[in-house]
């Protein structure tokens, strides 16, 4: 079967990922295909992003974490993080007048400190307006590194080490589990990358030891529910090991 027109049709045979990970990638070039600014494919990246976040809760994945802006865009021109912070705000008000009033709990992981006070004030704003939600929780991952994440965990513990609370031998994987953004949220199962790029571009480093992994020859502003339910078909048929034969 190479395409699913209905989810729900073959959900009975299917197996759905606890926690899906998308890296969003491809709206510079969805732009620049079109002759457009790539603040034109950010924000058309936008809308699909909130499109498809809603089919993920409607077809009941627990989990989803979308790479919104990376610790490395930093490095991006001027012009373009200020659109992208225009981008975010916008979204973030219209999440709290419309969105949150689906099933989605929302938060945000990532050293979100850096931001500018009104967009914090926005993402504490959305992260409590959803925290009583109980359907599917949405992960943003903004000013988001997987090893800015670990190092931040290894000096949370550290602090203990230095505190006489811990001992550098009671370390374990879970204890670094426990101290990383997701914590208390089960591993991604699947991570998709739109795009064609072969990269894990820094994306849940820890977290993804054993996740799939789908590359997509497709640009994240064209990127569809029907592709996300190729995606889904193929992973469900995978023979995942976790190490074992």
């Amino acid at each position: 079967m190479n395409h699913i027109s209905d989810w729900e049709k073959a959900s009975a045979q299917a197996v759905l990922p606890r926690h899906l990970g998308i890296i969003m990638d491809g709206n510079g070039r969805w732009a620049k295909k079109r002759g457009l600014p790539r603040t034109a494919g950010h924000t058309a990246g936008a809308a699909n992003f909130k499109k498809i976040t809603r089919y993920c809760a409607s077809i009941g994945i627990p989990y989803l974490t979308v790479y919104a802006f990376s610790t490395e865009n930093w490095k991006r021109p001027s012009d373009e993080i200020q659109a992208l912070m225009g981008i975010f705000k916008q979204y973030l008000e219209e999440a709290l007048r419309d969105f949150l009033n689906e099933n989605i709990r929302v938060r945000f992981i990532g050293d979100v400190s850096v931001f500018e006070g009104n967009l914090r004030e926005l993402i504490t704003r959305t992260e409590e307006v959803s925290a009583d939600k109980t359907g599917m929780v949405l992960n943003i991952a903004m000013n988001y590194g997987g090893r800015a994440e670990l190092t931040h965990a290894v000096r949370l513990l550290a602090e203990q080490v230095k505190q006489s609370s811990l001992l550098p031998e009671q370390i374990t994987e879970e204890m670094i589990s426990q101290h990383l953004y997701t914590a208390g949220q089960p591993d991604p199962d699947l991570i998709l990358r739109p795009s064609g790029e072969y990269r894990i571009s820094n994306f849940l480093l820890w977290q993804s030891a054993y996740a799939e992994y789908i590359i997509m020859d497709k640009l994240w502003p064209d990127f569809t529910t029907n592709d996300l339910d190729s995606a889904l078909w193929e992973f469900s048929n995978r023979n995942r090991r976790f190490g074992g034969i």
